[in-house]
């Protein structure tokens, strides 16, 4: 195994186009790190920079001690001693099982004999013992990812680099091989980088999560470093869906740009002022009825049930707040009260010098 790191990375495409931007990342020998962002936002770009599918156009790619890219050399994929795992498994089926898992050996010259007992090994692994004479046509969905990833495994790399490995599978599968594929890499102490669209998918199974857009890294962090203190409104509103208000904090607090919403400034835990964005997050939003003294009133828009929460919008004077519901869940229609628990405060990084965070309450919203 081994880690991986990226030093002022840049690739720029032929047309101009740019895929990565100054990327800075240290992956840690037997960490789960995923990768997540909008579509276009770098991450397999990334991933295959890391392979050595792309080469960088600026910047250091290091596996362990080993430069494998430095902007003007580059080592090729097949050299790397990486593990990758794509959506599409990418099964031959002219070969049997173990045939399919063995290849990899083969190409390195491994003995017969030896080959033979690797696959056993690996199959047992990923749960698949004693199936290596199987025919891939007669595998399921789930059992076809598993070879794929016990070839990706046989010749022990250095890493595993999955690409949307679990994307193409049915929910209650994708769910169960999620676990199993956390449980295998910690017990193999893998080093894994893996790409995904799923934002619970990545909190769910990784150390940190990198979160990109535009080519660019926005926030590295542990899941709960993301969902409860993160550094952007666009993190806040990629990952936990956050309701974003643009407004100004001045010595009477936080009033939006629509003049409908006002925080008072001693609900604000900085003491930051100017232009900025204040972030509320759907579970920091409780949804009661009007009575409740303090509420802000609104109707429900929207209303869509959920297993853990229902999504909920209430529109409050033309301000749509997203809000996660526990228990009884509002229909369309209902008048309701809202009450923020919590909220962030963003300033625009264009008035200071950096973004602060801060804490705030909705205090009123003006009518």
């Amino acid at each position: 195994m081994s880690a991986i790191t990226l030093t002022g990375v840049d690739l720029h495409y032929p047309d101009g186009t740019v895929g990565l931007s100054g990327i800075d990342l240290d992956v840690r020998d037997g960490e789960f790190v995923a990768l997540v962002g909008p579509s276009g936002s770098g991450k397999t770009t990334l991933l295959r920079t890391v392979a050595g599918f792309l080469a960088p156009t600026a910047g250091l790619v290091c596996l362990g001690d080993e430069v494998v890219a430095d902007g003007a050399h580059t080592v090729p994929p097949e050299k790397r001693k990486l593990g990758m795992v794509f959506q599409q498994h990418a099964i031959w089926p002219h070969r049997s099982v173990g045939r399919n898992v063995a290849y990899p050996l083969e190409v390195g010259k491994v003995s017969r004999a030896r080959r033979a007992e690797r696959v056993a090994e690996v199959l047992e692994l990923v749960g698949l013992p004693g199936l290596a004479k199987r025919d891939p046509a007669t595998l399921s969905g789930g059992q076809r990812q598993r070879v794929a990833l016990a070839r990706a495994l046989v010749a022990q790399p250095r890493a595993l680099l999955l690409d949307e490995a679990l994307s193409a599978l049915d929910e209650p599968l994708r769910d169960r091989l999620r676990l199993e594929l956390r449980t295998l890499t910690r017990t193999q102490n893998l080093t894994v980088v893996h790409v995904t669209h799923d934002r619970a998918e990545a909190l769910a199974l990784a150390d940190r999560v990198v979160v990109l857009d535009s080519g660019q890294i926005q926030q590295v962090g542990t899941p709960e470093e993301l969902v409860q203190r993160p550094r952007s409104a666009f993190v806040a509103k990629f990952l936990s869906d956050a309701n974003l208000l643009h407004g100004t904090v001045s010595d009477n607090g936080f009033s939006s740009a629509d003049g409908t919403v006002h925080v008072g400034r001693d609900r604000l835990a900085d003491t930051s002022s100017g232009v900025g964005t204040l972030a509320v997050l759907p579970t920091d939003i409780a949804v009661t009825t009007v009575e409740n003294v303090g509420t802000t009133q609104g109707i429900v828009m929207s209303s869509l049930f959920g297993r853990d929460a229902s999504d909920v919008v209430v529109s409050c004077d033309g301000a749509q707040f997203r809000c996660a519901v526990r228990g009884t869940r509002p229909v369309v229609g209902d008048r309701v009260g809202l009450t923020i628990r919590r909220a962030l405060f963003y300033p625009d990084p264009t008035q200071v010098a950096a973004p602060t965070l801060g804490a705030a309450a909705l205090a009123s919203t003006s009518r």
